[in-house]
Order: C-alpha cells, then sequence, then structure tokens
C-alpha cells in the first residue's frame, strides 16, 4: 500500500481562480426564443433523398434576425451548409434532441412564400430538388449591395410615369391590330386574368405590344415577368417599358449585369421598389409582389430551357405560376410552338392573331427557291450557291435597302465529305466530323482537334474534299466575289450586330444574330433549308419554321417591296407554311401527327442519360405508373447529350399519357432518392421533357 500524499497547498489556494477560468472558456448556456422557437430550414443539399426540411432551433440572440425566407448557415451531418429558413413553428414533429442555428447569414427575406411554392412545384413536376429550384431562382448574395438604402417603393417616379399610371383608358397602341387585341386589355385591366397564344404581325412593335400589355398590368397595382430569350430582346423590350411607362418602374435583369448591379435590380424588385421586369431565362423566378401578368416571347427558342438541374423550361413555370397566382399569361412570337397549341386545344389559353388582310399588309412576299438545277444557270448564282431567283431579287434589292442572309451554321466549312463519292469526311483516330476554319487552313476534327491534312477518303481513296455544310464565314466570302460591288457583313457568334445601317448592303447572319434594320430589309435570303430540315430531331420542321419566321419578320411588308426567298423543297408543308405565312396551321397539324405517334406534346416524356450499367440500373428501380412505356435503352452518339459520361453512353426514354405525368415524375424522384440514399455515386441523368427525343 502506498504511503498517502501530502495534499498540494498551491492547488488547494488556486482551485477557485482554476473554476473561474473554466467556466469563462466554457460557451454561453443558449436557450431557444420565446416565441415560435423552431425553424424550418431548406438546406442546401442535391441529394435527393435530402429534399425535405429539416428542423432546428432558433436561439434568442438570433429570434430576430430569423425571418422566414432569409439565409442561414446550418450544421448538417459534420458539415456547415448553406439554406433558407421557409417557416417558424412552434414545435417539431422530431422526436429527438434539435440543433440549433448555426448563423443567419441575412435577415433579408429571399425567398418570399410566392416563390418557395411555386419552387417546390417546380421541383416536384420536374423530378428535381427544392435546393436545385432555389439555386436558379436566388441569385447570389451581395453583401455590400444588401446594405445599401433601399425598401419601399421609391417617391421620385418620373412625371411621365406618374401621367401613365391609372388615369382613363390607354391607347392599345398594336394591339388594335388584333381582332381580340383590345378585349384581351380590358380583360386584364378588369382583373380576369386572360390567357393568350399570341401570333405576332411581322415588323418591330412586339416589344412596344408587350410593353402596353405591362402598363395595364401596372395601372391596376400588379406586377409584370417578362421573359425573352436573349440580351437584344431584353434591351427591345427594356426601350419600349421605359418609354410607355416612365423611369423607375421597370429593371432589366440580364447576366451582362455583373453579380453586384444583377443583385441591386433583384432586391429592388423584391422590396417593391419597381413593378416590372424584363431579363432572360432566370427572371421567371422574379419576385414581383402582387403578380398580375406573365409574358414569354419566342417560346420555342431552346435558350428558355434551363441547362442546369432540374432542367425546368420557362414556359412551363411561367404558365404554373400565371395559374397558382391567378394572373395573366401571353405566351408568343411570330411562330407558333406545338406546345402552345396545344395550350390553345386545352382550353388554358386563347389564340391571339391578325385577320388575314392585315397580315397580307405587313408580311413580305415569300417564294421558296429549292430546285438545285437553278444553279446550272449562271456562274455567279454556282458559287455564291444561290439559284437564279434568289440572286436576282438580291440584286434588284440592293439596290434600295440592305439584303439579309441567313445560314443556318456558323464558322466556315463545317462539314466536309469526298469530292468523288460525298462519303462524310471523318477523323481516323476518333471518326468525327472534319471542317475547316478558313480557306488556308487544313481540315481538323471537330470532336478531338487534329489536324487531318492526309486524310484519304476510304470508301473510294479519294485525297479530294468537298463542303457538305457551309458556314456563315465562307458564305460571306462567296457573297463577296457574286457582288463585289456591295459591302458584305456578318452577324453570329464572333461579332453579333444589334443593327445596320439603311445603305445598301449583305448581311450574312446565323439565326438568332440578325441586326435590326431601319425600316426594314429589302429583302432576306434563308439560305441551306436542308440542313435545317434534314436533321434527326422531332422538332426540326417546327425549328426551321421559326428560324425563317424571325428573318422574315425583319423585313419590309410586301405593299414596300419587301421579298424573301428560301432555299428548301416548295412541296413540303413547312416552306408552304412560311410561304403563306400560317404558323398556327403548321402547329395545330404537327400537334396532330405527334398525336398520332406518341410523341411530346401529346404525351410526356423523360430521359435517363448516362453510362449503361447507371442507366440500366436506375430503370430497373423504377416503378412506373400505370400506362408507362419504356423505350430503350440504347446507344447515343458521343455528340449527344451524355449526361457528363465518358465510358459507353446509353439513353433510356419513359413515355406516358399526359395525365401522368406527377406520378412518372414522383416515380423517377423515389429512385434517384433511393440511389442518392445508398451514397451511390454513379449518375444517370434524369430529364423530364427533354428537349430532343429523336
Amino acid at each position: 500500500m502506498s504511503p498517502r500524499s501530502e495534499p498540494d497547498e498551491g492547488a488547494l489556494f488556486n482551485a477557485p481562480r482554476a473554476e473561474a477560468a473554466a467556466s469563462a472558456k466554457a460557451p454561453p448556456r443558449r436557450r431557444p426564443a420565446a416565441e415560435l422557437p423552431v425553424a424550418r430550414v431548406a438546406v442546401d443539399s442535391p441529394l435527393p433523398h435530402l429534399d425535405r426540411p429539416f428542423d432546428y432551433l432558433v436561439p434568442e440572440s438570433m429570434d430576430a434576425a430569423a425571418v422566414p425566407g432569409c439565409r442561414v448557415g446550418v450544421r448538417f451531418s459534420g458539415q456547415s451548409l448553406s439554406g433558407f429558413l421557409l417557416e417558424r413553428v412552434a414545435e417539431s414533429e422530431f422526436p429527438g434532441q434539435l440543433s440549433y442555428l448555426h448563423k443567419v447569414v441575412s435577415s433579408e427575406p429571399v425567398l418570399t412564400p410566392e416563390i418557395r411554392d411555386l419552387a417546390r412545384a417546380v421541383a416536384d413536376r420536374y423530378a428535381g430538388t427544392l435546393s436545385d429550384v432555389l439555386r436558379l431562382a436566388i441569385p447570389p448574395r451581395h453583401a455590400r449591395v444588401e446594405r445599401e438604402p433601399g425598401g419601399g417603393r421609391p417617391a421620385e417616379l418620373s412625371a411621365e410615369a406618374t401621367r401613365h399610371h391609372g388615369h382613363g383608358q390607354p391607347d392599345p397602341g398594336p394591339w388594335s391590330q388584333y381582332p381580340a387585341g383590345p378585349s384581351f386589355l380590358a380583360a386584364l385591366r378588369a382583373g380576369r386574368a386572360p390567357r393568350a397564344v399570341w401570333t405576332a404581325l411581322p415588323g418591330p412593335d412586339w416589344a412596344e405590344a408587350i410593353a402596353v400589355a405591362a402598363g395595364v398590368a401596372l395601372d391596376t397595382d400588379h406586377g409584370a415577368v417578362i421573359v425573352v430569350p436573349d440580351g437584344r430582346d431584353v434591351e427591345a423590350v427594356d426601350a419600349a417599358l421605359g418609354h410607355h411607362l416612365g423611369e423607375g418602374r421597370h429593371v432589366a435583369l440580364t447576366a451582362g449585369l455583373g453579380p453586384a448591379e444583377r443583385y441591386r435590380r433583384w432586391l429592388a424588385v423584391l422590396r417593391g421598389e419597381v413593378g416590372a421586369v424584363v431579363g432572360t431565362r432566370a427572371a421567371m423566378f422574379a419576385p414581383v409582389r402582387d403578380l398580375g401578368l406573365v409574358v414569354l416571347w419566342d417560346d420555342g427558342y431552346d435558350v428558355h430551357s434551363d441547362p442546369h438541374a432540374p432542367y425546368p423550361h420557362a414556359r412551363t413555370v411561367l404558365a404554373m405560376r400565371a395559374h397558382r397566382a391567378g394572373a395573366a399569361a401571353l405566351i408568343g412570337g411570330f411562330a407558333r410552338t406545338t406546345e402552345a397549341t396545344q395550350l390553345v386545344e386545352s382550353g388554358w389559353a386563347h389564340p391571339l392573331a391578325a385577320d388575314r388582310a392585315t397580315l397580307r399588309q405587313r408580311a413580305p412576299q415569300v417564294r421558296a427557291a429549292g430546285d438545285d438545277s437553278e444553279l446550272a444557270r449562271d456562274e455567279a448564282a454556282r458559287a455564291a450557291r444561290l439559284p437564279s431567283l434568289a440572286l436576282r431579287v438580291a440584286r434588284e434589292a440592293a439596290a434600295h435597302g440592305p439584303v439579309l442572309v441567313q445560314v443556318p451554321r456558323r464558322g466556315y466549312l463545317r462539314s466536309m465529305g469526298c469530292a468523288r463519292c460525298r462519303e462524310a469526311a471523318r477523323c481516323g483516330t476518333c471518326q468525327g466530323p472534319l471542317a475547316m476554319r478558313s480557306a488556308h487552313a487544313m481540315p481538323y476534327c471537330r470532336w478531338c482537334g487534329r489536324i487531318a491534312g492526309d486524310w484519304t477518303c476510304p470508301t473510294c481513296a479519294s485525297t479530294r474534299m468537298r463542303a457538305n455544310v457551309v458556314g456563315d464565314r465562307r458564305t460571306a466570302e462567296e457573297l463577296g466575289r457574286a457582288f463585289p460591288s456591295l459591302s458584305v457583313r456578318t452577324s453570329g457568334r464572333d461579332e453579333v450586330l444589334t443593327e445596320v445601317g439603311d445603305r445598301p448592303a449583305l448581311v450574312v447572319a446565323t439565326p438568332g444574330a440578325e441586326p435590326v434594320a431601319p425600316g426594314g430589309y429589302a429583302a432576306a435570303l434563308l439560305l441551306d433549308g436542308w440542313a435545317l430540315l434534314d436533321r434527326a430531331d422531332l422538332r426540326a420542321s417546327e425549328e426551321a419554321l421559326r428560324r425563317w419566321y424571325n428573318a422574315a419578320a425583319l423585313v419590309r411588308p410586301a405593299p414596300q417591296g419587301g421579298q424573301v426567298i428560301v432555299l428548301a423543297e416548295s412541296a413540303l408543308p413547312v416552306t408552304q407554311a412560311l410561304v403563306r405565312w400560317d404558323p398556327s396551321g403548321f402547329a395545330e397539324r404537327e400537334l396532330a401527327e405527334r398525336r398520332e405517334l406518341g410523341f411530346p406534346p401529346a404525351v410526356t416524356m423523360a430521359s435517363i442519360t448516362g453510362e449503361s450499367a447507371h442507366v440500366r440500373e436506375l430503370v430497373e428501380r423504377i416503378e412506373l405508373p400505370d400506362e408507362a412505356e419504356l423505350l430503350g435503352p440504347v446507344p447515343i452518339a458521343p455528340d449527344d447529350d451524355s449526361g457528363g459520361t465518358s465510358g459507353r453512353a446509353e439513353r433510356a426514354l419513359l413515355r406516358v399519357p399526359r395525365s401522368n405525368t406527377s406520378a412518372l415524375a414522383s416515380a423517377l424522384k423515389a429512385a434517384a432518392a433511393a440511389r442518392s440514399a445508398r451514397k451511390d455515386d454513379h449518375v444517370a441523368q434524369i430529364r423530364m421533357d427533354p428537349l430532343h427525343v429523336v
């Protein structure tokens, strides 16, 4: 037995001091807030099995700052994650002990109840997660901008804006050219939430028509959300809104503004300082107060489909938002999509179009020149790939103003082939298509980038190539030789022109990059129609017609000499629809054919894309709803959407009647959640309403 140790006198005298030091280091005991102490938080996690609110306690110190809709930080599974506080409640249904909120990042309630519920509905519709949708809906925080003074509707509205606001019956403007136009505005003014599919007349006044409709919504103390495809369209509508509404009543949201200015304008919308928003795709979630009108322009443009999960389309989101908010909806364009036509056939919306007499006064004369044998009649025409009719129209029209030449592809020579047997020229390493960047460049592979200067045709052993698909730069070069006295300008990816003068010139542009000409173009040539129509795509004809209409709408009316020549087979229904300027008739016929064949939008489809094993594993785990049909899986080409995989890619399609859309989305979400709950890192992309199904 060891001897008993004597007590340390120093330790005895220092004991109270040590206990005080220990208590000073211990964190103060937190107490939950006295009222509504439980916060329900949407944690920012892309994992489907975590797509639900999680409960946390609100400490007393954060009681005032932790308001519904604010950004918070939480501890989750040993990590610090961000999230949004959805609501505060008195009690939690969770039986265990709750953790406290880690911090309130900002007390600004950036997530409004309307956007919260809309985001949840969009996530369910597209088999996605709430956090993915909120990432699209709410821009990143900019702390300095958030601290700037703001809030409340500004008092310094211009005198012009004050004159417009809420006084009398405003001039319907361009809407007077549509038989149902004044009725649409009257219903909007009366708060009856009309919904219309608008087939716009050719010409530049579509932006003014949108501004007039937005002005009516604002005059009834309601907000307006306007979504257009690109920055040039935003500028056009922004200018029209400024002219019609006056300053201080709307903002424009584009990615080019920069994070600070974009967040500043977005906050102005959130705080109710402005009532109308115009912007590109992301503006569909703009937190406008008392929403009264949603507008979508050119809904067939594929940029309206978000490339980020869960891949929502602005048309669907705005239709859902209008339905949920009891707001009016205006879906318009020069063309008519099958999806918009289905909205009309279902009774959800009504058609809004001009009569034939007005259309004949506004549309240019359209003719088809699809017979390649005409090229043999004229050496200059053969050099420029233009039939005699197109060449003659271009020469005559160029004396009176600019001539637009639309080319389907950008670049120089986008696709090459064997000059002897016409076999496609492909890379010997990866079998990718060969192309050329200029007249003096060597052929290269568009997939792997390898130079193919020693190419030999594997079919006939020829070493000579010919152009299969010609881009805008090569077209401009050819036209410069055919029209040596005219200046030739290009507008495409490298440089997009906003406007050209009214002097004689040739303007070569790719679809979507056509600049505006004051007073309209004297003529337009729509080249290489086969390149658009021969694509292996369900929407090839619909997309070709949309591009043609958008270009032809920039041409002067037929009574003023405006002409359009389209190089496509004249007997095709799509070509005839352009010649007759009948977008509605073509869309109705297209929808009827797809209904017979079981293709969207007559049915709902979803795609599962990824490496073969992952696609098949996920397909086997899906509990498909009744009447669901599985198509595939089948291999897809390397240049198709492969979900970011590097192995052998496959895609499976699931098809259900439209009445089973929600059931299919739920089944896909459940299968994805089960996969993520197993911590399976294998990824297969799930996409509802894929843009390309063929």
